[in-house]
């Protein structure tokens, strides 16, 4: 079967090959067939080392398709059932679990060092146990969520990441409040839902602030008051805050220096929400007076801070409903071979979601 492989980390175009087979099928597992999948900002930083994964490896974790086999044991999946990939599955018994925060369950990062694909020359890892730039994957039953008839599958496949993860940053964690002020560093696909969450949410003034003018622009379809480079930041807290800063900064890049341009621009007693992935040599710091003369909330938001399952439930009612719009966050659509175009596009800023059609 074809699929899109990084040889070694650190190279920046992937290989797309026709000798790649999805193995591991076996109890507890289902095989699918996958349909669409969408780029995700993560994918390159595991691309570049940034996030740690084994190599080589097929990149992608924000998939959708349609079962081909279950394992033995499998109950809730049938085969031809329409599924959306979930890459951080619950396994339901761990403390996390049981706490009910299943998004810190650690059972799916385990499976992100076993190889679910070989080629003739040895194993191939999935990204974070999953790998959706291919035809076919293997992957436990817990990673296919049932979607229903109505929802498509390129829709189904954003829902399977940065939709859940910025949505749910606004509702989950910083559980914005009606007619506060919000500012949103970075609009890609996730910082745009998390825009779309706080307009949900009933926010009054929401600022997208963004280095890429296209993307500033798109941000104002979605939901934000305003959009504003960085160096215009300053001057919006100022005009829309009177200088004490915003009720709500969301921080959607993944790096030390935007996270604590986020913190200034918090107002005392603010919230913080952390989103982006970032390097764990990349560290942010506060001091240990503003961290207790501010009492600002630094509130980090793994996969939308909640409940997976819910989450997807309730993308798609709001979906549904047309109180969130997930159809034009698809600016680009390639088929497999376009990849490397693709991830190109999402590195300039190009692009806010691409699917790739397989």
């Amino acid at each position: 079967m074809r699929a899109a492989v990084l040889h070694e980390i650190g190279q920046d175009k992937l290989e797309v090959l026709d000798d790649v087979e999805a193995v591991g099928f076996g109890p507890g597992k289902v095989k699918l067939r996958i349909r669409a999948t969408g780029l995700c900002h993560s994918d390159i930083s595991a691309m570049s080392g940034v996030l740690p994964q084994p190599a080589p490896f097929i990149p992608g974790h924000e998939g959708a398709g349609e079962v081909l086999d279950i394992g033995d044991g499998v109950t809730g999946l049938s085969q031809g059932d329409r599924v959306l990939v979930c890459w951080l599955p619950a396994c339901g018994t761990c403390p996390s679990c049981r706490r009910g925060q299943t998004q810190l369950c650690l059972a799916g990062f385990m499976n992100a060092g076993t190889p679910n694909f070989k080629r003739p020359g040895g194993d191939v890892f999935g990204f974070a146990g999953t790998g959706t730039f291919t035809e076919e994957v293997v992957v436990g039953a817990g990673c296919a969520v049932p979607i229903p008839d109505d929802v498509p599958y390129e829709i189904a496949a954003l829902i399977g990441c940065g939709v859940t993860t910025g949505l749910g940053a606004a509702i989950n964690t910083a559980r914005v409040e009606a007619g506060s002020s919000v500012a949103v560093i970075g609009c890609g696909g996730v910082g745009i839902s998390t825009i779309q969450g706080a307009r949900v949410q009933g926010a009054a003034q929401i600022v997208a602030v963004d280095p890429v003018a296209s993307r500033r622009e798109a941000a104002l379809n979605f939901g934000a008051t305003e959009a504003v480079s960085p160096d215009e930041f300053a001057d919006a807290k100022q005009r829309i805050t009177g200088g004490e800063g915003f009720d709500y900064v969301f921080e959607v890049v993944g790096k030390s220096a935007t996270a604590r341009t986020a913190y200034e621009n918090t107002r005392r007693g603010g919230t913080l929400c952390i989103v982006g992935a970032g390097a764990m040599d990349d560290n942010f710091q506060v001091n240990m007076f503003e961290l207790f003369f501010d009492e600002k909330r630094i509130l980090p938001s793994m996969y939308g801070g909640g409940d997976v399952l819910r989450s997807y439930e309730r993308a798609i009612a709001l979906w549904r409903a047309g109180r969130i719009d997930l159809a034009s966050m698809i600016t680009h659509r390639v088929r497999l071979d376009g990849i490397n175009d693709a991830l190109d596009q999402m590195r300039t800023g190009e692009s806010l979601r691409t699917c790739v059609e397989l």
